[in-house]
């Protein structure tokens, strides 16, 4: 374990975060032999703590912390409090993700190009590409093991793949397989196989999909280059007169009121949190929040255009057997403006234990056939659909200093409303997976409206130009040159893939970044 850092070293990067992005970026910059103090909210939980049950894992796992929602998503009218499920621990929410590992198309790294003028759309290019990308995607993927890359075999199919794959080839669907996952095949990474459980959202018990909880993390702390520290929530982020940040306030799990002095801050705690802290770090030399001199931070919200399609046939199915997100069709993901709608959407296998379907499932809608559909669980099968969402400048994470968290700070509102792009894609998926199922004699399908996020991208964007977004190609923020942004908060555009991949591609870049320029003194 790394000797405890001072207080009062400010040599030492500061990264607030554990997840797919500060969680990799803290052990990145470990294994370069740079100090590192790593500030998390939660607490630690390993494979032994894990619990295969969706209602106490989220009570263990979940950030619950208050939040508030507006504008005309559902999740604001069903489930006002909670706009995510993420996580609050040690990794962060690379405990809960389905470990979807999907590189980004390379015309989706250029959307206003690709997509013209959507109007209603903050559309922009990121200020990166496909080609840039590629050899971090390559080191990403062999740090999550991801399957069907560079020879690592795909996980075996469960029913709930069996119906889908011949749905889908019904359909005439061609690029239909058990996915790119970052859940061992084989053995891979001192990690054991997939045991086929079923409860990949509740943090792998097996160890057998990657988090950064029992990767990442440990393997930083071994250098003796990384400290974590667990339970300390952050307040605000601190600078001197010459406006670079010099250290970060947090909270001790006792409330008490600490300071780490810092070289460099980068920010990871998701796009709600990350923007959140920007905002209150605000100072009459930034009375707009940090590094909000183009009026950005906070805006460009996006969760990816979400949905499912569950479906009731005559014999059983038992989705929730196996890896649940196993299973993939890619033919949508294209961009096709003759289905009525720019950009594409994957279609993925999903199932949800009993809990979750009746928390979940919209009650309301379903009436009467609500009870009727849960007694013929044993018999469903179930998808998740995932496509790319229309940035627009509304969609934004702001303070509200009427509703105060357990620390005394202003909680973030997530603001939020779909546009007509997103409405008109989910509809065509809702098509399209209904179309599936019915393919292979389904005697009921399900349209099911989205779930509270757990894909949450911009409101700390990437730009070329300063004055439309928040941060460089670098994640370094235009106006501070010290402080780094450094999760999915910085997401030009969403693409339609699930994003974890691209976090820890950015991640592993950024960390060769700063390392270089700290060596080069520039930094």
């Amino acid at each position: 374990m790394a000797a405890p850092f001072d207080l009062n070293d400010d040599t030492v990067v500061v990264v607030i975060g554990t997840g797919a992005g500060g969680g990799v970026l803290a052990n990145e910059l470990a294994q370069k032999g740079v100090s590192v103090v790593a500030l998390e909210a939660g607490g630690r939980y390993l494979p032994e703590d894990y619990v295969n049950d969706e209602w106490e894992s989220f009570g263990q796992l979940a950030w619950v912390d208050p939040r508030t929602t507006s504008g005309d998503w559902r999740v604001s009218k069903d489930f006002s409090g909670l706009p995510a499920w993420i996580v609050k621990a040690v990794g962060g929410t690379t405990t809960h993700w389905a470990g979807a590992s999907l590189r980004f198309q390379p015309h989706e790294w250029k959307g206003a190009t690709t997509y013209g003028n959507v109007q209603g759309a903050n559309l922009l290019d990121w200020p990166i590409g496909a080609e840039e990308m590629e050899p971090w995607y390559a080191k990403a993927e062999d740090k999550l093991g991801v399957t069907r890359t560079n020879g690592r075999p795909g996980l075996p199919g469960n029913n709930n793949y069996l119906v889908f794959e011949k749905g889908a080839r019904e359909l005439g669907y061609k690029d239909v397989h058990t996915g790119r996952m970052a859940i061992n095949a084989e053995d891979y990474d001192d990690r054991l196989p997939c045991q086929q459980t079923g409860f990949c959202f509740q943090g792998c018990k097996w160890g057998a999909k990657w988090s950064a909880a029992y990767t990442d993390i440990p393997r930083g702390e071994a250098t003796g280059n990384l400290e974590v520290r667990e339970r300390a929530h952050v307040a605000r982020i601190l600078h001197n007169n010459d406006g670079k940040v010099t250290g970060v306030e947090y909270f001790d799990k006792d409330g008490n009121l600490h300071m780490q002095k810092a070289r460099i801050v980068c920010v990871a705690g998701n796009s709600f949190e990350s923007p959140r802290m920007l905002l209150n770090s605000a100072s009459s030399m930034f009375p707009d929040g940090l590094a909000n001199s183009s009026g950005q931070v906070g805006r460009n919200y996006m969760r990816h255009m979400t949905g499912s399609v569950y479906a009731v046939f005559d014999k059983p199915v038992r989705m929730w057997r196996g890896t649940t997100m196993a299973g993939i069709i890619q033919d949508e993901s294209r961009h096709d403006p003759s289905r009525g709608f720019v950009g594409g959407y994957e279609m993925e296998t999903l199932a949800l234990g009993v809990p979750f379907m009746a928390a979940f499932l919209d009650p309301g809608a379903w009436g009467r056939e609500f009870t009727s559909a849960l007694d013929q669980y044993e018999n469903m099968a179930g998808m998740w659909l995932v496509g790319e969402d229309m940035p627009q400048e509304t969609n934004r994470v702001t303070l509200n200093h009427d509703v105060k968290d357990q620390w005394g700070l202003p909680v973030a509102n997530v603001h939020f409303s779909d546009h007509p792009n997103d409405i008109a894609m989910r509809n065509h998926a809702y098509k399209q997976g209904q179309a599936v199922y019915e393919a292979v004699g389904a005697t009921r399908t399900f349209p099911t409206p989205p779930y509270p996020s757990t894909h949450n991208l911009g409101t700390n964007r990437m730009s070329e130009n300063p004055r439309d977004g928040v941060v460089n190609r670098w994640g370094q923020t235009h106006d501070i040159t010290n402080l780094f942004i450094s999760d999915g908060s910085q997401f030009t555009t969403g693409a339609a893939e699930n994003p974890t991949l691209t976090i820890v591609a950015l991640a592993i870049r950024q960390a060769d970044h700063i390392a270089s320029e700290m060596s080069a003194g520039t930094l």
